[in-house]
């Protein structure tokens, strides 16, 4: 008799590792939806502006706008057990120091918002860190899971965690509910002080953060795929981001209720986004990206009217439903589509250009819904995010999503560093690349077809001032060149390529006409000594 399989859902558990770090996330997150409905509606008895309250949402979404870049590059640089580490111990001093000041009765509005963003700022290091860590615990085929998994892991304590919160506040105040998110980092720092990660070796200096910076800019911004996924998320963020900006004052003023009604109203919200959650496989295997991220967008639209009618809690409830499946439906199918469409080497810095487009979309959403309640109403802001939700639909069809299925971006290794007759060190350069082909008249069209997405690629991976050039005497040759900075560059430039991208030189080798391969000339660029400047070159000017 054969041993049932693992459902595919749970297959990421088998690592015990991420099993660890699953479980511990999961208490953290408990802490942290206890701490956001604590701040949300701590703001509320601070203060009548409905912007302030909004605010509160934006103050731990705007870390993430302003560090995440940051923290991509120190995700994809240096240890990530490291930085998830220090992000967690950041978050748990900042919490302290929150429970105490609220405890004395010295919390202010502007002190709430400012300790909140502190608390955003060690989410915005650590979250790039734990989403890159995800392909690097578990296998390729095993990342929608695991992504998925992470979003169940928030979610499931959405659904019981703002209806604690709310009991807590209630029963004990803030600062009880305060306390509780302190503890909660407790776990997870301890995971991670014992968990040995296998150190990964590499003969290359690490990037310096300049670099590294503007590797991962140039890697997105000529990559399409990319740029449509972070173009929607920031869509996705700025329009339905009102649902859980002006919760606090659905909860307040269309239903009349109290802290424990907006903790149950969060809770429906995160039991709506479980179930989004266990029926995200299912809807993946039967629908394509773009057409499941239309839906989720329309449903998200149809939920926020609904909310918007305040036709009492039972419908508020039903509405929030909605839009937590849409919500945990979109962000986790961007999220991996994303990092499948993302090589290891830069998929740190790639989520964090997400994050940061995502969080932007969600803080200056806040702050804009949040205006809009204080100068035209409530029911006015919700109706008008409902509205603007129907651009991400009419977006997709300019700028569909990609589908990933078929891309492998492992490395395609098929460099080899030559053995140079002259000295180097890794810093020298700048380096100049020609590369020589032989193409017949007829495969013209074809070759500048696949030298454009060479040159896409080339300049993806670090080329500069990349240019073909035809012989003016030898019309059938063809000569591909390009710049990089020093020799560890040219080096690590040629590292990035993937097995994805090796159709385009396969192609380029069919083309070309030589009985050997196409001539490859690595040389170092020198300047020469202008004649007045050399006094060898004067003298021999003068005694000739």
């Amino acid at each position: 008799m054969t041993k049932k399989s693992a459902s595919p859902a749970l297959a990421p558990f088998s690592s015990p590792i991420f099993r660890s770090l699953w479980l511990a996330t999961l208490v953290s997150n408990l802490g942290g939806l206890v701490q956001a409905v604590a701040a949300g509606w701590t703001m509320t008895t601070l203060t009548d502006s409905q912007q302030m309250v909004a605010l509160v949402t934006a103050s731990t979404m705007l870390p993430i706008m302003s560090l995440s870049v940051l923290a991509g590059v120190l995700a994809d640089n240096y240890d990530r057990r490291h930085v998830m580490l220090a992000a967690q111990v950041l978050m748990l001093f900042a919490s302290i120091a929150l429970t105490l000041v609220t405890f004395f009765g010295m919390l202010t509005p502007w002190l709430l918002l400012a300790l909140t963003f502190l608390i955003g700022c060690g989410g915005a290091l650590h979250n790039p860190s734990w989403q890159a860590s995800v392909g690097d615990i578990v296998p390729r085929e095993q990342v929608p899971a695991a992504v998925m998994a992470n979003g169940m892991s928030f979610n499931l304590m959405r659904s019981i965690g703002p209806a604690l919160g709310g009991l807590i506040i209630a029963a004990a105040g803030a600062a009880a509910a305060f306390a509780l998110n302190s503890m909660s980092y407790l776990a997870l720092i301890l995971v991670l002080v014992f968990w040995r990660k296998p150190a990964s070796a590499s003969a290359l200096p690490r990037e310096s953060f300049r670099q590294a910076t503007t590797a991962g800019i140039r890697y997105v911004s000529l990559s399409p795929n990319l740029l449509r996924i972070i173009l929607r998320g920031f869509l996705f963020g700025l329009t339905a981001v009102s649902v859980l900006a002006l919760l606090p004052l659905v909860a307040r003023d269309l239903l009349g209720g109290s802290a424990s009604t907006y903790g149950f109203l969060l809770g429906s919200f995160g039991l709506g986004a479980v179930g989004g959650a266990l029926n995200n496989a299912k809807i993946r295997a039967r629908f394509d990206n773009e057409t499941i991220v239309r839906c989720t967008f329309l449903g998200m639209a149809f939920g926020t009217l609904l909310l918007a009618t305040g036709q009492g809690l039972l419908f508020a409830v039903l509405a929030l439903m909605l839009c937590g499946a849409c919500w945990v439906t979109t962000n986790a199918l961007l999220n991996v589509s994303l990092q499948l469409s993302t090589p290891r080497w830069v998929v740190g810095r790639a989520i964090s250009f997400y994050m940061m487009s995502s969080a932007g979309g969600m803080a200056l959403g806040s702050w804009l819904w949040g205006l809009v309640a204080e100068t035209h109403g409530l029911e006015t802001a919700l109706i008008s995010s409902a509205a603007t939700l129907l651009l991400g639909i009419l977006v997709g069809y300019r700028l569909p999503l990609p589908e990933f299925a078929n891309l492998d971006l492992a490395p395609l290794d098929r460099f080899i560093e030559p053995t140079l007759a002259v000295q180097l060190s890794q810093r020298t350069g700048p380096i100049l690349i020609t590369i020589e082909f032989d193409i017949s008249e007829a495969d013209i069209p074809a070759f500048l077809e696949a030298m454009a997405a060479r040159r896409r690629i080339r300049k993806r991976d670090g080329a500069r001032r990349w240019s073909l050039l035809r012989d003016l005497e030898q019309p059938n040759i063809w000569t591909e060149k390009y710049y990089v900075a020093t020799w560890v560059e040219y080096v690590r430039h040629n590292q990035r390529r993937t097995m994805s991208d090796s159709g385009i030189s396969d192609t380029l080798l069919r083309l070309h006409r030589g009985v050997e391969a196409p001539r490859v000339r690595r040389m170092i660029e020198r300047e020469t000594v202008p004649k007045q400047a050399d006094p060898h070159i004067k003298g021999y000017e003068e005694h000739h």
